[in-house]
């Protein structure tokens, strides 16, 4: 009898998942590429599409401690059906505004739609990451993290050029509606999920307390807060992709079709890694091939941010992806071996605080430097910068350079 697990794909409640999951890629990745192109539009100023991030993510760090305390409290299904149903109501108001159907003038309304978005995301990551070890096997983890980085980077390769030949071809207006449409068949796939829910606790700690013992989890254990570390600081300071509709504009003068393949080029890379790690899983070595795969994620920005050739910025993109599509599936993996299940929705919100709440900063970071010392200096420099936090951690978290996957298992 074989020992290998069955494939993760062989879930029912798994493939649900997976269609959750891209559909609410497709749904936010298209608000954010045809967002930009809108707000640039009408601005011209890269620090604009900065502000984009800080909307989002002043809101989303607000709730996303209490959206991993829900999660581990209440339905998962339904908590998450309910955060779709706040992306839809996002791209409405978007889509109306675009139109000219909102009496409203400004930056303002836009920026005020992007944050009610950015409340309803913070529930994504820890439902997404709740459900997943409801329905696969501990001993399909590393393999469902694989196929789940394959899902996440195709809806980051698909939802951008989506968004962007929608905006070309038929207008903002229409692309913001489709991406309400992804965002309702999200919730309707979450609820067609065939999954059991945790039994309901009869005693219910404190809020805070609750939040503060999730907190405490992941800062005392040095494997999990070290790639956690690591992925923030290399999204802070390397997140050049926000800044695409300025290069394609200024540097590299092309129309709002290259802006979707320029911001899909990274996913594509990524795509491609997680194919290779779905088959052949990283286990011996795990941790030394994340630093390296971090620090020439910094080394791909630097090159992007010199490029002045289309061609060349996507090839930049696209390897910056393999890097970071690396950097996905070990910390995808290290997240899930490492948590105990009544605490999934609390470490989740604590992992979706670092990584995602960290790509807004990352916008909100690289428009202001920008602004302070232009397009290609300040990318160039946040290259530099991710290169010194991989040199950084793997001088300072000795248990992540010889990381072994199998030890966790």
């Amino acid at each position: 009898m074989s020992d290998t697990p069955a494939s993760p794909l062989s879930s029912i409640g798994f493939r649900w998942l997976m269609l959750y999951r891209i559909c609410t890629l497709f749904s936010y990745q298209m608000v954010a590429v045809t967002v930009g192109w809108h707000v640039y539009e009408l601005t011209r100023d890269p620090w604009s599409l900065g502000l984009i991030g800080l909307a989002e993510v002043i809101p989303f760090f607000c709730v996303a401690p209490f959206s991993g305390y829900l999660v581990d409290l209440l339905p998962r299904r339904k908590l998450g059906a309910a955060a779709c149903g706040l992306l839809a109501l996002n791209a409405v108001a978007l889509a109306l505004f675009a139109s000219g159907h909102l009496p409203l003038h400004g930056l303002w309304p836009i920026y005020l739609a992007i944050a009610i978005g950015g409340i309803g995301r913070s529930f994504l990551g820890p439902v997404h990451n709740a459900l997943f070890a409801r329905v696969l096997k501990r001993d399909q983890f590393v393999r469902g993290a694989s196929i789940g980085s394959i899902v996440f980077q195709t809806g980051l390769v698909l939802g951008p050029a989506l968004g962007g030949v929608l905006v070309g071809a038929a207008g903002k207006s229409t692309a913001y509606a489709l991406a309400a449409g992804f965002a309702l068949a999200a919730a309707t796939a979450l609820l067609a999920m065939p999954v059991t829910e945790p039994a309901q606790l009869q005693q219910r700690g404190p809020v805070f307390a609750s939040i503060a013992e999730g907190l405490r989890f992941v800062f005392s254990h040095q494997l999990l807060l070290a790639a956690l570390a690591l992925d923030m600081f290399a999204v802070l300071l390397g997140g050049a992709i926000s800044l695409a509709p300025a290069f394609i504009k200024d540097v590299l003068h092309a129309g709002p079709e290259a802006l979707g393949i320029l911001r899909g080029a990274p996913a594509v890379g990524s795509v491609a890694v997680a194919i290779w790690l779905s088959r052949r899983p990283l286990q011996a070595g795990a941790g030394r091939i994340l630093l390296f795969a971090v620090a020439g994620f910094g080394l791909c920005m630097i090159g992007f941010g010199l490029s002045t050739v289309l061609w060349l910025s996507v090839l930049f993109l696209l390897l910056s992806g393999v890097c970071d599509g690396v950097s996905v599936v070990v910390r995808s993996t290290i997240l899930q071996l490492s948590t105990p299940d009544e605490m999934r929705g609390r470490v989740s919100s604590v992992n979706s605080i670092f990584i995602s709440s960290s790509n807004e900063l990352g916008a909100f970071y690289s428009g202001s430097m920008a602004r302070l010392l232009g397009l290609v200096p300040a990318v160039v420099l946040g290259g530099f910068a991710t290169m010194g936090v991989a040199a950084v951690t793997a001088w300072r978290a000795p248990r992540l350079r010889s990381l072994d996957l199998r030890e966790l298992q």
